[in-house]
């Protein structure tokens, strides 16, 4: 499913050289201390100035702990999520009534959505230091869920690469409001702007890309696959056909309901949870997107959005930490929670805080419905521009 101090205690640093000099005492002091009122324009947005400091200023506040990866710690969340799939599957098929189903459901294709979110880390190359066992664990976690490794991996180091930049991400990148109102069809309208349409989207991305880009991620003569990652592709379009085939097993074996009920619903809850979070993450009218000239790396991380998930967090491995995953995205699930504490300081009013979840996330519904309203299209020229519907 989309790629940077004011100062410490909300209080603005002139100089970013100031920001690197001060050491992890210094940080953590900070984060300790009440954060003081800062009185600015109610019209200005911050993330439409470029920062006044630089992506090292804000490395150098992470303590060097929080950069390791833990192999055995990873295989666990890797373990943990399948031994709960498997024992969701066989206490609903114990059970057998329509209110066990529809739990399951919702909590079986929750899951599934963790399981992503594990082989997300694999594809960073935060699951571990070994590349090839990335790759496998990677495959393990996205071939039984219908992802095609590699394929995904590649278009989502380009969405990193670029993420901000509206000519050049990958996923939900802004359309310009000329190819809105004059090219952009009515189909292509409602998958992308009205629910529940948009929860499939996910499904159309992997075999069609989004507007205006063509091309499939189990296709390696797409243009976003250099000729040398050819067979890499064609293994992980093999891996989802062997997942296929075991799927189409178990059909024939237990029945076309029993594969509906215990694996095809609950994928299709998986595909609404990557599409929401995903969508969430990425836009929002009160973000910026750029184009040549005013983009860089830093800024378009700091126009991601981090979202508390109320009682989801854990479960889903803490992907709504979202802004210093996409500054730094080798570092483990594990540890961004506490790595945002210690960069807070430093991005000062370029961090967006998230609003507080209660113990289900109701007010994220709210929040995207508003978004897909009113996050229709960008102008078609200018460095820096928003969201906007009409």
């Amino acid at each position: 499913m989309a790629a940077f101090v004011s100062g410490f205690s909300g209080v603005r640093l002139r100089h970013s050289k100031a920001a690197n000099t001060c050491g992890r005492k210094a940080v953590i002091r900070a984060v300790a201390s009440p954060v003081q009122e800062v009185t600015r324009d109610a019209n200005r947005n911050p993330l439409a100035e470029r920062p006044p400091f630089t992506l090292e200023a804000v490395k150098k506040a992470i303590p060097a702990h929080l950069w390791e990866k833990n192999l055995n710690k990873s295989i666990w969340y890797l373990v943990k999520d399948a031994l709960i799939v498997f024992g969701l599957a066989a206490a609903a098929v114990a059970i057998n009534n329509p209110f066990a189903w529809l739990f399951y459901y919702f909590a079986q294709g929750t899951m599934m959505w963790a399981l992503f979110v594990v082989g997300h880390d694999a594809g960073h190359g935060s699951f571990s230091n070994n590349t090839k066992l990335n790759n496998i664990f990677g495959h393990i976690a996205h071939g039984s869920i219908l992802v095609p490794f590699h394929g995904w991996r590649i278009s989502h180091r380009t969405h990193h690469g670029n993420h901000g930049h509206i000519e050049n991400d990958e996923s939900w990148y802004p359309v310009s409001e000329s190819y809105y109102k004059n090219e952009m069809d009515s189909p292509s309208k409602a998958v992308r702007f009205e629910l529940p349409l948009v929860l499939i989207a996910y499904q159309i991305y992997l075999f069609r890309r989004t507007p205006g880009k063509d091309g499939s991620h189990f296709d390696p003569s797409c243009d976003l696959f250099k000729p040398s990652e050819r067979n890499m592709i064609l293994q992980s379009t093999a891996a989802c056909l062997a997942m296929v085939a075991i799927l189409a097993g178990v059909g024939m074996k237990f029945g076309f309901v029993f594969l509906l009920n215990t694996y095809l619903i609950p994928h299709l809850i998986f595909c609404a949870w990557l599409v929401a979070v995903t969508y969430l993450h990425h836009t929002d009218a009160s973000v910026p997107w750029y184009r040549d000239g005013e983009w860089t790396y830093l800024r378009g991380a700091l126009s991601t959005l981090d979202k508390d998930y109320g009682i989801f967090n854990k479960i889903h491995h803490d992907i709504g930490t979202h802004v210093v995953h996409h500054m730094f995205p080798q570092m483990p699930h594990y540890n961004i929670v506490e790595a945002t504490e210690y960069i807070k300081p430093v991005l000062g009013e370029y961090y967006q805080k998230p609003e507080r979840s209660g113990f289900l996330p109701f007010h994220l519904v709210r929040d995207m419905i508003k978004s897909l309203k009113e996050c229709r299209f960008v102008d078609d020229k200018g460095g820096v521009v928003f969201y906007r519907n009409k």
